[in-house]
C-alpha cells in the first residue's frame, strides 16, 4: 500500500475513483464503505453514488455515463449483486474500459481470457498472491477450485492454467464432489453459501483458501465453516480477513494503473 501510495503521489492530479452502490444491501453497503476508506487513505479521492434499488437499468446507465465523465475519474465500479429487474450485463457494459477497474465487462472478460487483459481481476489476482505467498510446489498438488463465478472462479482457474497447474472445477451441479473434495490438497472455494464447506468434507493437511462471501446474522460470512475445519487444514484464509484486504489493495493497484495511463496520454 504504501508503494501505492508514492505512486499517486507522483501523478500531476489527484485520482477519483466511484463504488456505485444500488440498493441497501448491508453486505454491499458495508463493502463499498471500507473501499471507500482504504481509497481515501491512499490520497485518491472518492465520489459517492447510490441510488436507490427502484432505479432502471437506462437510468442507471445514464449516471454510470454522467459519472464516467467526471474529471480525473481513474475506477469506477459497480458494487455486486444489483437489484433484480436490472439488466447486470448492460450496465456492467456501460462502464468505459478504460477505468473498469474491476475488468468485468464482456470486453474486459474477452481480453482477460485471450491473455491480453486490460486489467486483472482483483479478487482473482488477490488468490493468486495469497497461493504465491504460501510458496507451495503446485505441480504435483491436486487443485480444486469450488465455483466458476465470472469474478473468482473462472479466472482463477484460467490464472492458474495459465501456469501449468492441472485445476479440477466444480460446482452446485457435480455430481460425487465429496470424493473430489477429500482428494484435494489446495481448495480455493468462492460460491457465496455460507459454511458450505465442513472439515468431515476435507482431508488432513488440506490448504483451503475462501473467496466467498455472504450475509449471515447481520455480518459476513465466508463459505467455510471456519470452527469445524480448523483442526483439519494446514493452512486457512478466511473470511473475513484473508483475501478481502489483499483484493482491495489489488482494486486500488488497478485504479492506479488507470490514473498513470491516462497521465501519460
Amino acid at each position: 500500500m504504501e508503494t501505492l501510495k508514492t505512486r499517486i503521489a507522483a501523478l500531476s492530479f489527484v485520482p477519483v475513483f466511484c463504488d456505485v452502490l444500488v440498493g441497501d444491501n448491508p453486505a454491499s453497503t458495508q463493502y463499498v464503505q471500507m473501499k471507500e476508506r482504504v481509497a481515501e487513505s491512499l490520497g485518491l479521492t472518492t465520489y459517492h453514488a447510490k441510488f436507490p434499488e427502484y432505479i432502471t437499468t437506462d437510468e442507471l446507465i445514464s449516471e454510470i455515463k454522467k459519472i464516467s465523465e467526471i474529471p480525473n475519474m481513474s475506477g469506477l465500479i459497480i458494487q455486486l449483486p444489483l437489484p433484480r429487474g436490472i439488466d447486470t450485463k448492460r450496465v456492467l457494459d456501460s462502464v468505459p474500459k478504460e477505468i473498469d477497474v474491476d475488468s468485468i465487462s464482456t470486453e474486459a472478460a474477452e481480453k482477460f481470457y485471450t491473455n491480453n487483459p486490460i486489467f486483472v481481476f482483483p479478487t482473482a489476482a488477490a488468490v493468486m498472491a495469497v497461493i504465491d505467498s504460501l510458496n507451495i510446489n503446485l505441480s504435483n498438488k491436486n487443485v480444486l477450485m469450488v465455483g466458476q463465478g465470472m469474478l473468482v472462479g473462472k479466472p482463477v482457474a484460467h490464472l492458474l492454467k495459465n501456469k501449468g497447474v492441472v485445476v479440477s472445477v466444480i460446482d452446485e451441479s457435480t455430481k460425487d464432489s465429496q470424493d473430489i473434495y477429500k482428494t484435494a490438497d489446495i481448495i480455493i472455494t468462492a460460491t457465496g453459501h455460507a459454511n458450505l464447506i465442513q472439515g468431515t468434507m476435507l482431508k488432513d493437511g488440506v490448504v483451503l483458501i475462501d473467496a466467498g462471501t455472504s450475509e449471515s446474522n447481520g455480518g459476513i460470512a465466508g463459505d467455510v465453516d471456519r470452527e469445524s475445519v480448523e483442526h483439519i487444514v494446514s493452512v486457512l484464509s478466511p473470511v473475513p480477513g484473508g483475501v478481502g484486504p489483499v483484493t482491495v489493495a489489488m482494486l486500488m493497484q488497478n485504479v492506479v494503473i488507470s490514473a498513470e495511463r491516462k497521465s501519460a496520454r
